[in-house]
């Protein structure tokens, strides 16, 4: 071959290397862990990630007010037998999640409009009648998960007002580019415990997050590296599974919020709805929204800080809420950082205390990793 092609060939070759070498050398996506190889006899629920099946299974709970036990055999036991059909209550679920998805298609377009919540609202049986009482005491009102935008006429800040006054009631946005990473101390209190459980956070930005809960039964975790996500609970079927889809993007969302400089940042587009009220404070509510991911934030309108953030995950029977309240803020290098955090969700809900938080410090990186299984 003369030199020139010689030459003209390892340039092309070079040139190509370049291009193909972050693809080739670039860790692959890990593969979703999918309910159908990880559990038996799932009938209708087919083509679920782990997380949106379980997800979905909390729904249920939620919905009709009961627990594990009530349609699977042994729940709660040495030895359960979650495939099995001897319980009434699983075969009806069966039923009843085909005749949602039919009034769905035939009626909305195959849209999420009607799910067991709609009709069940925590009762094992739909109340077909209304009382009397319920006519004529003051309405209970529920917000829908998509919140209207508030009218013109209405006195609302705009969302560059909201936030504006957010970062500069945290500290400012100089003092918050300053704060790179933090870990912190203190206990958790799960719902219906009487034991506080030590607990551990670890923060860095951009997007890393992990929230460690040493509880009697086994450690509890959620993980966010940035990329993936992970959850880790020591009393479930699955004891350990990757976040995927609108549960992961929920998940970058609570790292992002270890960091709220960014936070505007965040989502795509944004609304200011109505005003709202929590615990007699009034709140102004902003609702962000991008593609796989939709949350609402309630800001108290006195000292502009964060109270509320509701977000949602998909599953196959509705939208599956995660709730985090925030209070006792207290300055830590410049920035102001919630002491208490309330985490609920259809799996629990965890009230944290943090008792101390060291700032702008170094992290062992494997604390952002896939956690490892604990003992049960």
């Amino acid at each position: 071959m003369p030199i020139q092609r010689f030459v003209r060939a390892q340039r092309i070759l070079y040139c190509a290397a370049l291009v193909l070498a972050p693809a080739m050398f670039a860790q692959a996506p890990p593969k979703q862990q999918m309910a159908d190889d990880v559990f038996k006899n799932i009938q209708v629920l087919k083509g679920l990630t782990v997380d949106e099946f379980m997800g979905t299974m909390g729904l249920f709970s939620a919905a009709l007010n009961v627990c594990c036990g009530d349609c699977h055999t042994g729940a709660g036991g040495d030895h359960p037998k979650w495939e099995d059909d001897t319980r009434p209550r699983k075969k009806a679920a069966r039923r009843m999640v085909e005749v949602m998805k039919k009034v769905n298609h035939d009626n909305f377009g195959g849209g999420q409009a009607v799910t067991c919540w709609t009709c069940h609202r925590g009762s094992g049986s739909p109340s077909t009648t209304p009382s009397i009482d319920a006519i004529y005491s003051d309405p209970v009102v529920v917000q829908p998960d998509v919140l209207p935008q508030a009218s013109a006429g209405s006195v609302q800040p705009t969302v560059d007002q909201v936030f504006d006054k957010y970062i500069q009631a945290l500290g400012g946005a100089e003092a918050l580019e300053k704060l790179t990473s933090y870990t912190a101390k203190g206990t958790t209190l799960l719902y219906d415990a009487s034991r506080r459980d030590p607990t551990e956070m670890y923060a860095e930005a951009p997007g890393k997050l992990a929230t460690i809960v040493q509880q009697r039964e086994g450690e509890m975790a959620r993980v966010s590296d940035g990329h993936a996500a992970w959850v880790m609970l020591p009393l479930t079927v699955v004891q350990r599974y990757a976040l995927n889809g609108s549960a992961l993007e929920g998940g970058k969302l609570d790292a992002q919020m270890a960091f709220p400089g960014g936070m505007r940042r965040f989502f795509d587009s944004w609304r200011v709805s109505y005003p709202a009220t929590i615990d007699g404070r009034e709140m102004y509510v902003v609702q962000g929204s991008r593609p796989g991911l939709l949350a609402t934030f309630y800001f108290d309108k006195q000292t502009g800080l964060l109270a509320r953030m509701v977000r949602y995950a998909n599953s196959a029977v509705g939208r599956v809420p995660t709730q985090i309240d925030f209070a006792d803020y207290r300055p830590i290098a410049g920035v102001q950082l919630p002491f208490k955090r309330t985490y609920g969700w259809v799996s629990g809900r965890e009230e944290c205390t943090l008792t101390d938080i060291q700032p702008n410090v170094a992290i062992d990186q494997t604390k952002f990793t896939q956690p490892e299984l604990s003992s049960r």
